[in-house]
């Protein structure tokens, strides 16, 4: 384990027990979440380091490495990717009528497939090599390690994507390096984050499965998002919420709480939340954040 002295985002390094829990869906080990004191930053502390970290992943359970489609949990998230493909083609198209496009954590590949299918120029980055290699095999997608990052970039993309990686990533300020060098300058980033102020999360506190410890080593909220990419010189143009992760997660959640998925139970939490985060400051479950290079000329 590694312990983190100074905040990734301020510097400070003044951190209080925010939350103990568990790894639920693997190891069942207990895990720490500290707040920094100056800026209010929830992450993982001590976390795996970069190496130990990949033993958290080894599960065929894990959903977005796998294709598998068995159980209601499996079925459920791939009707709703299937159904978020769509609604991030269109977030993209809102900016971007065409061009290329490199999506970080690409997982097996169906988003960078679906823009492929649709005339872009896609390419992928993967830490896991079985998922890379399902992308490779099934979608005949360009799907790179992790280390091509830190290579001069051959070519600059329009649009750079993480959905629902940045919360796994273990240095963020050099992942954000490796965003900007690879993005062209009128390009747009975007970026999708558990949201750690959602309603969801305060219902089921400890065992919210955005949490999903340790593999999710930060615990965003909006305040966060904006205060580490100003940080890095970038800007939030818009912020757009993912409503169907609240049943999502709300599903996982009630099976860590209980045992069971209590799928009624876990309907109308879901409806709370994304009610309750249309009346308090879009803090929905989950949030899309569109970001640009801030212009220093």
């Amino acid at each position: 384990m590694e312990k983190i002295e100074t905040c990734e985002i301020c510097g400070n390094n003044n951190f209080s027990v925010y939350m103990e829990s568990f790894d639920y869906f693997l190891s069942k080990e207990k895990f720490t979440i500290v707040r920094c004191e100056k800026c209010g930053f929830l992450f993982v502390n001590p976390r795996p380091d970069i190496i130990e970290i990949s033993r958290y992943y080894k599960s065929k359970e894990y959903i977005s490495h796998s294709n598998s489609k068995k159980g209601l949990i499996n079925k459920i998230y791939h009707i709703v990717r299937r159904r978020n493909h769509k609604n991030k083609y269109k977030i993209v198209q809102k900016y971007k009528n065409n061009g290329s496009i490199l999506d970080i954590g690409c997982a097996t590949g169906e988003f960078l497939n679906f823009f492929k299918n649709c005339g872009w120029n896609v390419m992928g980055v993967e830490p896991d090599t079985d998922a890379q290699n399902l992308a490779r095999t099934q979608y005949s997608l360009n799907v790179l390690s992790e280390s091509v990052l830190n290579e001069r970039p051959k070519e600059k993309f329009d649009v750079i994507t993480m959905w629902h990686v940045l919360e796994h990533v273990h240095q963020l300020s050099i992942k954000i390096e490796q965003i900007k060098n690879y993005l062209v300058d009128d390009g747009i980033v975007i970026i999708a984050v558990p949201n750690a102020a959602s309603k969801d999360a305060d219902i089921y506190r400890n065992f919210w499965a955005g949490y999903d410890l340790p593999r999710h080593l930060y615990h965003f909220t909006q305040k966060s998002i904006h205060d580490l990419f100003e940080k890095n010189d970038f800007v939030i143009i818009e912020t757009i919420p993912m409503k169907f992760d609240s049943f999502y997660v709300s599903v996982l959640s009630e099976k860590y709480k209980t045992g069971n998925k209590n799928i009624i139970k876990a309907f109308l939490n879901g409806l709370k939340s994304n009610k309750w985060g249309t009346k308090n400051n879009n803090n929905f479950s989950s949030l899309i954040f569109v970001l640009k290079k801030i212009n220093k000329k």
